[in-house]
């Protein structure tokens, strides 16, 4: 019948409670994970050594930025879900296996913006976490429309879930853009990555939309 869903028995679906608690768990564990590289040289004047730890700032602030921005994405959509198959278990398990890694190749540009020789495959390795990140939001977010797994006719907060769809283009170009400069400019690579962050995390249109209001 028209409408009607059609149910695969063949399939095997599975609660989204799980799915969410481990995903957050590790979400949770990476970003705590990032504070550890803080760290400052261990001889000279207090105040040189703090500023001198400038890279480790910045890597620390695209990272949780970046991390930040995936976990609202990913709430959003496990909000969403009614159920879980397989497929998307395991396409959820690739996308924390990029998150689990990220403090891994922050610590690499932390420490690299300062060795000439290695800077440059550490800041496009880290761009390639990254990027590997907000594809794979993507992927997630078209295999849960694609299989009907999110609940018929949820309004829900789908802002951010909208999001991912809307700036997948833009943020492949730019983290493209990022990882080419990378090769000639890591520390400007660095702070495109940055930007890309913020863009992701901060709710521009919202922010565009309550202005109008109080306008």
């Amino acid at each position: 019948m028209a409408g009607e869903e059609h149910v695969d028995e063949s399939r095997r679906f599975v609660g989204t409670t799980r799915l969410e608690a481990f995903s957050d768990g590790v979400f949770a564990i990476a970003i705590t994970l990032l504070v550890l590289d803080l760290a400052i040289r261990d001889s000279g004047p207090a105040l040189d050594r703090v500023a001198d730890a400038w890279p480790f700032y910045l890597a620390y602030v695209v990272s949780f930025l970046t991390i930040g921005a995936a976990w609202l994405a990913h709430t959003a959509m496990t909000d969403r879900l009614t159920k879980a198959d397989l497929g998307l278990l395991r396409l959820n398990l690739l996308l924390l296996l990029f998150v689990a890694v990220l403090p891994f190749p922050t610590r690499l540009v932390a420490e690299g913006l300062d060795d000439v020789s290695g800077e440059r495959v550490f800041v496009a390795m880290y761009g390639i976490v990254l990027l590997a990140i907000r594809v794979l939001l993507y992927a997630l977010d078209t295999y849960a429309r694609w299989e009907h797994l999110y609940a018929r006719g949820s309004v829900g907060d789908v802002e951010e879930t909208e999001s991912v769809r809307r700036g997948i283009l833009p943020v492949l170009v730019g983290y493209g853009v990022a990882i080419l400069v990378g090769l000639v400019l890591p520390a400007v690579a660095v702070g495109l990555y940055c930007a890309i962050a913020v863009f992701l995390v901060v709710p521009f249109g919202e922010l565009r939309r309550l202005f109008l209001r109080r306008t």
